[in-house]
């Protein structure tokens, strides 16, 4: 008799917040840490320690965060949030990234009050300023290799990057205007892409 075949092995289950309360303490530990550089933090957090998230998957969700109105990583917390534990999941998500960082906002700006003026203080917050661009930089370059599986290819994408920044950095063109146009023909590009994805698959 031919050897039966061993029974496959289920996959593990991806990691995932245990509860509502781990969802407002991971993410109020992940804002007190955003000082200014909340996209890095959110990746390391999300994708490299948690796993809560993909590389692939958190450039995507990222991406859906930028474009909606409000800061990037409170929309985060509330689509991580929703897609666990439904509108009590996104309430906790939010709550955790609010809490805790108004407060220590409000201490911190009745404490700058008295020495905003002084030129100490001035030089302090231009080298945090740096200190954080340089952190959305460095997270940027890591997430780079998940754009390879991005449906649209990694050329393309490099090149939407491109122009993006001419026109927000160099060219100084209003946000608005540069989603609805290099927004717009990203999402035609991925749509026809999509679609020749689709027919090789029926071809095969």
């Amino acid at each position: 008799m031919p050897p039966s075949t061993p029974p496959a092995i289920p996959p593990a289950p991806r990691p995932a917040p245990r509860s509502k309360t781990d969802l407002f303490f991971s993410f109020s530990l992940l804002a007190l840490q955003g000082f200014g550089g909340v996209l890095a933090v959110a990746q390391r957090e999300l994708v490299e320690r948690k796993q809560w998230l993909t590389a692939e998957e958190f450039v995507e969700d990222w991406a859906v965060a930028q474009i909606l109105p409000g800061p990037n990583v409170v929309n985060l917390s509330l689509m991580l949030g929703d897609r666990y534990f439904g509108w009590r999941g996104a309430l906790a998500g939010v709550a955790g990234m609010l809490s805790f960082p108004l407060v220590l906002v409000l201490l911190l700006a009745a404490a700058f009050a008295g020495v905003a003026d002084d030129p100490h203080a001035q030089g302090a917050l231009r080298g945090m300023g740096a200190v954080a661009a340089g952190l959305i930089i460095a997270a940027g370059l890591r997430l780079v290799p998940a754009l390879k599986s991005n449906v649209m290819g990694l050329a393309p994408c490099v090149a939407l990057m491109a122009a993006t920044f001419a026109a927000v950095a160099l060219l100084r063109v209003p946000l608005l205007w540069v989603l609805l146009s290099i927004g717009g023909l990203g999402c035609a590009w991925a749509y026809v892409c999509l679609g020749r994805l689709a027919a090789k698959k029926e071809a095969a």
